[in-house]
């Protein structure tokens, strides 16, 4: 990043920990200028490529009416955003309509279509007007809308948020697990009296290799010009967690759910990056769409390093310019592994679920890692060092270890 690139106009990275350290690789790999407004400790800070916003005001990262006065000042002619996390996305999505859109330009989707996919009862009644397989879902605002859950004919039912980033980041638990009506009942009432929206849900059966994922771009013309598949093989913790470990697969694996997302993206008239996730029922077979991220995802990283770089695409959309087609045929069968999480999770699992663990040695030996690369070590190994910092001190029983606190949600 010098000479040439430098004379580029820059991109800022609105994020934080492992997503946005993605997103920076990503653009860096295309010598792309580019800024990240986070907090100053954040783990993004300890990446060789890592500048924080210019002007005398550095942005942290936090939203508001605070923010635009921070790109007024900035002394920048004009710039890129990329949201990191789905609160950005959803902020950005207004940018358009303000005095900024000038200087600040974006690939973006409207707050309405933001709206839609980020509010799970609000996907939940969209999916059923184009027909995606999803699983039975149940919003709940009274305890009459607990007694008319059909609770007899569902498998397991678990408790889910509306909005995810905000129940993660105030309970630390994706979703909570209740077998009868009053056990539902006595859980949700705690927080729906603290503001949240819930919704009961069937849980899908299956493994964590059913879990699929499909992640791409869609232009300003409603062109997909990349996607990427992968598949989900471990998973820290279980059934609520995130990808410890998963590998690209080719598109054709998923050409179904390929179908189906980019179906009802365009009946959205959708714009920009997008990662959405399938499983696989093992009732029928039929992959019933979970979520679609509206922004850039932990493996964002894993998927330009196969071939196709999303972040590159929604720069050059976002400038009006060609935007670059991926590669229909990307790098297929390499693994990203989150180590810390990963060792975690085979440590737990028995020997029949995890297979071999020569297997998995090969697997990590070959994988790309999440923080830690070559080029650019530090911040895998300041995780490491706060690992083993934590692991030294003494912990109350059952204190957990989380020395990078991401609020994106890693998937």
């Amino acid at each position: 990043m010098g000479g040439k690139a430098d004379s580029r106009v820059p991109a800022i990275v609105l994020g934080r920990g492992p997503t946005a350290l993605g997103i920076l690789r990503c653009l860096t790999m295309v010598g792309i200028p580019t800024y990240v407004a986070c907090p100053a400790s954040d783990h993004v800070t300890h990446s060789r490529w890592y500048r924080p916003t210019p002007g005398q005001r550095v942005w942290d990262g936090s939203l508001g009416p605070h923010a635009y006065d921070l790109l007024r000042d900035m002394p920048l002619e004009k710039a890129v955003l990329i949201a990191g996390a789905d609160d950005a996305a959803m902020w950005l999505s207004d940018l358009p309509g303000t005095d900024l859109a000038s200087r600040y330009v974006l690939s973006t989707s409207t707050r309405e279509t933001q709206e839609i996919l980020q509010d799970k009862s609000r996907f939940s009644a969209f999916l059923k007007t184009v027909n995606v397989p999803h699983p039975r879902t149940y919003h709940i605002e009274s305890d009459a809308d607990i007694d008319a859950i059909p609770f007899d004919d569902l498998d397991r039912v678990f408790i889910k948020p509306v909005n995810s980033q905000k129940f993660s980041d105030v309970t630390g638990v994706k979703g909570i697990w209740v077998t009868r009506k009053d056990e539902l009942r006595d859980a949700w009432r705690p927080l729906h009296a603290q503001g949240f929206r819930l919704m009961a849900q069937e849980y899908v059966p299956g493994a964590a290799s059913d879990h699929y994922f499909v992640d791409g771009f869609i232009d300003g013309s409603g062109e997909v010009t990349g996607l990427f598949a992968r598949q989900r093989i471990r998973i820290s913790p279980p059934d609520f967690g995130n990808s410890s470990y998963c590998r690209s697969i080719e598109l054709e694996q998923l050409q179904t759910p390929i179908d189906d997302v980019t179906r009802l993206l365009k009946k959205l008239k959708y714009r920009g990056i997008f990662s959405a996730e399938f499983k696989r029922d093992k009732r029928d077979g039929v992959y019933r769409i979970l979520e679609v991220n509206t922004r850039a995802w932990t493996y964002v990283e894993f998927a330009a390093r196969c071939g196709v770089n999303v972040c590159e695409m929604a720069y050059q959309d976002a400038l009006g310019l060609p935007v670059h087609h991926a590669t229909l045929d990307y790098k297929v069968g390499a693994g990203c592994v989150d180590f810390y999480r990963d060792i975690n999770t085979v440590r737990v699992q028995s020997a029949q679920a995890r297979g071999p663990l020569l297997n998995i040695l090969f697997q990590w030996a070959g994988a790309y890692f999440h923080s830690f690369r070559l080029d650019d070590p530090i911040p895998g190994l300041h995780f490491a060092t706060q690992v083993l910092a934590r692991r030294r001190s003494s912990r109350a029983p059952g204190q957990s270890i989380n020395p990078v606190q991401n609020s994106t949600r890693p998937r």
